[in-house]
This record gives structure tokens, sequence and C-alpha cells, in this order.
């Protein structure tokens, strides 16, 4: 593009330049005409920013978070030995958002829990059994300290004290409790395999598992199971049903049947939902289902998942009738799934019922100590679960997600009015409480209330720095909403409302949610609260929530792989999460800050040096360095140090950073990099390019060696400038690393000797003897290097440069030490603060008033559909475990 008498050439390797006549600035002879000049010059570096720069910073990033995500998969400590799971990092892009998360989406089963269900208690027909019964009730005695009973069949994860329920299946005198296990034992979609002379049932739900293994060592054993029938063994005698339907699984329904006949007699059984159940009881159950409420609500306040069973007769008759209508039904080519659920509804009722079970799902290891430590770091963790409220709120007292001191507010209606209501009251609640403790007056008109516009630092007061809190002994809110609820509370008309009262809270969980529902949450806070989330979970039903939040974690647990294979991140278990967070992701966005910081500050040292010399040249695009340096100094020549700085730079040791979890609000406060550390690299740098260009200047201006040498020439001067910017720039990165190690000073002293190496080699006079080259630079290595002056002035310009910076570090380390400075000192001089433990709350303690919980549903539900038509269909064969059973009875 031609521009006067010159014009743009790109230079491949080097930079843009512009290429003007001397004569044709002088001709011009007007302050406008160099003004123009000027700006034009200016543009060229510009672009020179806009070009190789970014190219040059492109590749230092992408080379760093490699290298920061295989810190991630080489980390030991994130290696769960007993599956043999290593963290792994899945993508090379989001290293430095992990130190800047702040909130935590979190499944419960799998995820918080271990997802291995034990069978602990049961109701059946109004009579409680699990609970170990004392005749001195004032000598408690604890499981550690009973011995277990001992059954033929045993399994690793079954445990089971209470001799009453033993006794009565002896006695076989309770049709009740034979129904109860046959129930267990026919109503599933488990398939059975014979393994090592073994049955190994495959179940689609770990809790179906732990149901069918319970009745199986009870004496009712599920063996095996064909297209149309189900074989069982009862008090060692093998028996065969005739599966006539199975009434299968999903999300709506919450609950599944089959239909069995055995001796002409026709029986329904079903098992799900106490809410469903509950709808589909004959009238005359009424006593028993209150009896069996109270059992439920016990078991659910000490953290079990629990699920009613219910069973009718049904005569041959009627069956006939709905067996003709359900095949029609099924093979309806219009609107055939809403014909089938109709069809289920209508032989679901009128059912008896049986009782219910519970099944005991215990937390990970380390999990209450993570998810304390990621609560003090200023994350938020809202736990999304299909568990009913009372076990959902259990366990979250037991992994400290909630505490006593909370004031905990419950979401559990239908209707989008009593939500509205439910929503305003809280609202309310919430305002009044915040105007106690901090003596303000709130408009209850304000359109979004959130800590920001309230004036008031969220983090002080979730930490309990206010004297006044610690006087009223407040930790906060937390809310507790339930699927029915959420459905009204996401729709348009109250999204934002929920959205205001639930981000106020330290706390949220949301209990009896689906897939869909998951995923809606995560996107309301990311599209209304531009902050950075992250989503973790282990099975399907958790991929739509990883794949919204900006960060996925899976977790390879109980459920497959499908979690992971959606992530961005999978780690072994969940208090890995704390690792992956409080260590790798606050180094890596230390890490990354700094380098942009240093990337920054000496390509604008470098430029404006540029700069400083068109003023003194007309701007006639002559460059004051050498076009080999130019094309090497982002290179080599200032490279290597600040890759090591953004790959092994390191504040404080990892055991440090988990133990100082509040060093981690750094990061989300976007503190080390922001607008305003970006102005005030670009004034660094212009400072120093001033400092190096003009006292070189002045130093050389009159300078002659006692040999005669004058120094002020061109290519001298250049060669100064150049070797004081490189010397320069990377002891100011030697005093951002605050890691040093031996490579790190191995690589900075290499690279600045690498600088003197390369110009004395290409400025040698050997280069134009060896390749008859005659280039302009050879020979002002030695003439410069034996140049007092030029020592001096690198002396000097260290000095006024490096001096400042090393003297503001240490006043503001001496005099206003931030949080990091303080937990460098304390890891560096050994000063431990006392370390307070918390003790463990006790479960009596944890259990709210029973007066003003609900007795929601309360089976946690599998989020996927069953097996059931591909067992019918005989799509889904196994091997046949009757010859295992033949071997076992044979035993007997």
């Amino acid at each position: 593009m031609a521009i006067g008498c010159g014009f743009w050439e790109y230079n491949v390797g080097s930079k843009f330049r512009i290429y003007l006549s001397w004569e044709s600035y002088i001709s011009s002879n007007s302050r406008t005409g160099a003004i123009q000049m000027g700006l034009l010059v200016f543009l060229s570096y510009v672009i020179l920013l806009n070009t190789v720069v970014p190219i040059s910073l492109y590749i230092s990033i992408e080379f760093i978070r490699l290298l920061q995500s295989k810190w991630i998969d080489w980390d030991n400590n994130m290696y769960y030995e007993p599956d043999n799971i290593q963290a792994q990092a899945r993508t090379a892009s989001l290293n430095e958002e992990l130190g800047q998360i702040e909130y935590i989406f979190s499944d419960k089963t799998g995820t918080l829990t271990q997802n291995i269900m034990t069978f602990k208690k049961c109701s059946i027909r109004g009579k409680f059994y699990g609970d170990i019964s004392n005749e001195n009730k004032d000598n408690k005695r604890t499981t550690d300290e009973l011995q277990a009973i001992k059954f033929i069949e045993q399994d690793n994860n079954f445990v089971w004290y209470d001799r009453t329920l033993i006794d009565d299946i002896e006695k076989n005198e309770n049709n009740d409790i034979n129904h109860f296990f046959t129930l267990l034992a026919l109503c599933h979609t488990v398939v059975s395999e014979e393994q090592d002379d073994k049955i190994i049932y495959q179940a689609q739900s770990p809790d179906e598992n732990a149901l069918v293994t319970a009745a199986r060592i009870f004496g009712f054993a599920f063996l095996n199971r064909t297209q149309s029938s189900i074989k069982v063994r009862f008090r060692n005698k093998i028996e065969t049903y005739d599966l006539l339907n199975i009434l299968d699984f999903n999300n709506y329904r919450k609950r599944m049947s089959v239909i069995v006949r055995k001796h002409g007699q026709i029986i329904l059984y079903c098992k799900g939902a106490d809410s469903v159940i509950h709808e589909r009881l004959d009238p005359s159950e009424k006593n028993i289902m209150a009896l069996t409420h109270e059992h439920l609500h016990k078991v659910a306040s000490e953290g079990l998942r629990t699920l009613c069973l219910a069973w009718k007769e049904l005569t041959a008759v009627d069956y006939e009738n709905w067996a003709k209508k359900f095949k029609k039904a099924t093979t309806s080519m219009e609107r055939r799934e809403e014909k089938i659920d109709k069809l289920y509804e209508e032989i679901e009722k009128n059912m008896k019922l049986l009782g219910m079970t519970a099944i005991e799902d215990k937390l990970q290891d380390g999990v209450p100590q993570c998810i304390e430590r990621l609560t003090e770091a200023g994350i938020k963790i809202w736990m999304l679960t299909g568990d009913k409220i009372e076990t959902a709120e259990n366990i979250g007292f037991s992994c400290q997600l909630l505490t006593d001191n909370m004031i905990i507010k419950r979401i559990d209606v239908e209707t989008e009015e009593d939500v509205t209501i439910e929503l305003n009251r809280f609202r309310i609640e919430l305002i009044e409480k915040i105007e106690q403790l901090f003596n303000i007056h709130i408009d209850n008109q304000n359109k979004r209330l959130n800590w920001k516009n309230l004036g008031i630092n969220e983090y002080k007061f979730n930490q309990h720095t206010n004297k006044q809190i610690n006087i009223e002994n407040f930790q906060g809110f937390s809310l507790l909403i339930t699927g029915h609820a959420l459905v009204h509370a996401l729709s348009d008309q109250l999204k934002i409302k929920f959205l205001e009262l639930a981000t106020m809270c330290k706390a949220v969980i949301c209990c009896r949610v689906t897939p869909l529902q998951k995923s809606q949450i995560v996107e309301l806070i990311v599209k209304h609260d531009k902050i950075i989330t992250l989503a973790i979970g282990d099975g399907a039903n958790d991929v739509s929530m990883i794949q919204k939040a900006h960060i996925g974690i899976g977790i390879s647990g109980q459920e497959g792989r499908q979690a992971v294979l959606a992530s961005d991140y999978s780690i072994g278990q969940f208090r890995y999460l704390e690792r992956l967070l409080l260590v790798h992701g606050r180094w890596s966005y230390i890490r990354i800050s700094k380098f942009l910081r240093y990337f920054f500050y000496k390509n604008f040292a470098f430029t404006f040096c540029q700069f400083w010399f068109a003023l003194y040249c007309g701007f006639s695009a002559q460059t004051i360095f050498d076009a080999f340096f130019v094309t090497c100094y982002n290179i080599f020549f200032t490279t290597c140090p600040v890759l090591v700085l953004g790959v092994l730079d390191q504040d404080i040791s990892a055991n440090h950073s988990i133990s100082k979890p509040h060093l981690y609000i750094v990061g989300q406060k976007d503190k080390l990099f922001n607008r305003k550390i970006f102005v005030e690299c670009a004034l660094h740098g212009l400072i120093s390019s001033c400092i190096i260009f003009f006292f070189s200047y002045l130093c050389i201006l009159s300078s002659i060696e006692p040999s005669g040498v004058v120094l002020s020439d061109f290519q001298t001067f250049g060669f100064m400038v150049a070797t004081i910017l490189v010397i320069v720039v990377n002891l100011e990165n030697a005093l951002e690393m605050w890691y040093w190690t031996g490579i790190y000073i191995f690589i900075l002293l290499g690279t600045i000797l690498l600088h003197f190496l390369f110009h004395f080699i290409m400025y040698s006079t050997l280069l134009r003897i060896t390749f008859k080259i005659n280039y302009p630079y050879v020979g002002i290595f030695q003439v410069a290097l034996k140049s007092g002056t030029f020592w001096f002035t690198l002396l000097l310009i260290c000095t006024i440069l490096l001096l400042p910076v090393i003297g503001r570090e240490f006043f503001r380390i001496r005099f206003m030490p931030s949080e990091i400075d303080k937990a460098r000192l304390i890891q560096k001089f050994g000063i431990h603060k006392k370390q307070t433990t918390k003790n463990q709350i006790d479960p009596r303690q944890r259990q709210r008033s029973l007066s003003i919980r609900s007795t929601g549903s309360g089976y946690a539900f599998s989020q996927q559909k069953g097996w059931g038509p591909m067992i019918t269909s005989g799509t889904l064969r196994t091997k046949s475990a009757s010859r295992s059973d033949s071997r076992q009875n044979h035993k007997q």
C-alpha cells in the first residue's frame, strides 16, 4: 500500500516496516506532517504488537497450559488407589479458571457419597426392624460393640444386627414378611449371571442391587429370569413365577411394578417413592400408612434412602380385560406412551401397603473436610439431588454443608402461588436479619438484592469477621427446595426472584430434581451472574449439568464413565476437588497472571524504545535494533524465564495452600490481572523504555574511548540499548518469581548468556572472513564490551529501574502485606497457628423438630428409564444361574 514516497512491507520472521525517505519528511516541513509521520510510525508498532506478539503470546500460553495440565495428571496426591484412578485434565485451556470458581454444583449420590448401597432398616406392616434394643437403655451400645449376625450367604457390604427379623422369618407365621421379601426378589429389573460358581447381580442402580441382595441373604433369593418367567429360591425351595408384565420405572412415575402369576394367583407388586405409593393405596390402609410415615421420617432423619412397597391381588377376569387394553395400547400408532401410562395408573390403585425399606449410602472419605475448606475459600456449593428433602438435609449436615447456626429456609410446596408466597416470605426474613446484624436500612423494593448492592463484603460476612455476627453466632442463610417447587421457581415469572434469594445463601440444596432441572439451575446462574461455575457428578444424569457449567468435573464411580467423558477434568473422589482448586487452580491462575503482566511489560518496553528512537531519526522507519535481535527478542532472549515462571512458580507449598483456603479469594476477585494492572504494565514498560533509551543516549552521546573509538555511532548505541533491555526485563522477571529453583537460575543466566553469545557470533569478524558477509554490525560486540561507559551505563540503569521495585516490595511486605505475603512469611519462618478442630455434631442435634418437617416423597429414584422393555422383549440375556443354584443346594 503506497503512502507518499514509501510503502508497507511485511518481512517474514521480523516485523512490519515503513520505508519512507528522509527527503519526503524534510519536504513536508510542517507540524502537521511531523504529527502524521509520528502517528504512522506509532501505528506500525501497534501492528507489530498485534501480529508478532500475539502469536508468541498464544504459543507461550498454550505451552504453559499444557504443562500445567500435566501437573494435574502427574499428581499422585489425587490418585485413588482402590479403583486405580488418576486425576486427568481432559482439556488444557481452563486451568486458570480452576482458580476463579465461585459456585460449585454437585450431585449427591456417588459424588458426595460412595454410591455403595447397604440395606440397613425396614418396616413391615407397621413393625420396625433394624434398631438395636438394649435391656439397659441408659447403657446404649454402638454397632462397633455388637456382633453382626452371620448368614449362610454373606455379602461384604451387608451387616445386620437385629435378631427380631431373623426370628420372625424363621417362625414363618407372618405372611406379610413373606410378601415383603417376595416383592424384593421379584419386583426389579436385575439380571444375574454365574461367575466362579457364584450368582452375580447386574442391576441398573445400586439401590436395586442392595434390595435384591438383602432379600437373598434373608432367604428369598432371585436366581435368574427369562423373557416370561422369574426363578427364585425361597427357603431352599426353588419356585418359578410367570412374568406377565413389567410396568417400568421412569422419572414421572417414580415407581415400578411387576405382575406375576403363581398357582393361578395373579399378584401385582409395586415399589416406589412414598408420595406416589401413598396416593395409590386402598383407603383402608390409612392407619398403617400413618405409622409407616413415622418410620420413614425417622430413617430419613438419619440420612437413609427410603422406598415404599405395596401389592394387590388381581382376579383373572380383571387382569385379562386390562391385558387386552394394554396390548392394544402398545401397538397403537398415536399417543402410545400416554395410553400406556394411563393403563399403568388404572391398575396401580387400591393397593395394600407392605412397608418401607431404608438404604444407607455412606459419605466418601474426606468430604466434610473438603466442603469446609471450599466454603472457607469463598466458594458456594449447591447440592442437586434426587433424594427426599429430609435425607438431603441430613447429608447436608453430615458433610458440613449445613450447620446448626444457619437460618435454613425450606420450600416444599407444589403450586405457583405457594412458591411465590414462600419466596416473598424468605426475602422479608432475609432483609430483616441483615438489617438487624449490620444496623442498616434496606429498600424492600430494590430490584436485585445482593451483597454488592448492599455494600457488604460477602466473604467477611461468611467468615464471621464482624463482631456483631460473632455475638449472634450466626453462620449465614441456606435454602432447601424441592423439585416440585423448582418447576415454578425456574419459570420466567419467578426465576429472577429465586436467583437473588439463592445467591444470598451460603448453601443451597435442591431435592428431588430431574437432570433437566439441574441444567436449568446451572444455566440460570451462568446467564444472569457473570461468574465462573463448576459442576461435578458421576452419572449420566449429571451430564447436562456438567456441560452447562464453565468447568465440568467427572468422577469415575459406580455408574460408569458417562460423566467423565463429558467433563473437562476427571477425579476419583470428591475430596480431590480441594487440591484441584486450591492448589492447581490457584497456582495456575497466579502463574498465568504473572506471565501476562510480564509479557506485556517486556513488549511495551521493547516497542517504546523504538518509538523514542523514531523521534531522532525523523520517523524515517529506521530501527534502533538489529533485525536479528528483533526476530529473536520474543523467541530466545526473554521467553524461557517467563515460561519457567508460568510453569513452576508457586507462592506457597501445596499443603499450605490447602490449609489456607482464604488465599483462593484472590482469583475469584481477579486481583492479579485486570484492566488496572494492564495499564500499570503499559506504564511500567513506558517508564522503563524512557530510562533505558534516554540514559543510554546521554551516557554515550559524547563518549570517546582512550583508544579514540567513538561510541555514539548508531550500531553501538543500538547494541547497548538492546543488551540493557534484555538484562533489565529478565531481572524484572526474576523479581516476579517467588519459587527459585536450580532450573530457573540456570535458565535465567543461560538466557542472558545466550544474548551475549548470539551477538558475539553475529558481530564477529570471523563472520566477514568466513562467509564474506559485509555486515554493518561486525566488530560492535568487542568494542562495546571493552568500553567502561557500557558497563557503567548498564549498572546505572539496572540500579535505577530495579532498586525502586525492590524498595516498593520491601515496604509493601513490611507495612501493607497481603494475605499471600502473610502466608509466605508463615511458611518461611515456620509460624504455625493453632488449629481448632470442629467437634462432630451429635446426630440427634442435627434433627429438627418433627413438627416443622414435611413427610414428602422419599425414594431417591434413578434418573434413567428401566430395563423392563428389554427384559420382556427378550433382548436382555444373561448366563443361566441354575447350575450355580444346584451347587449351592448340594452344599446345603
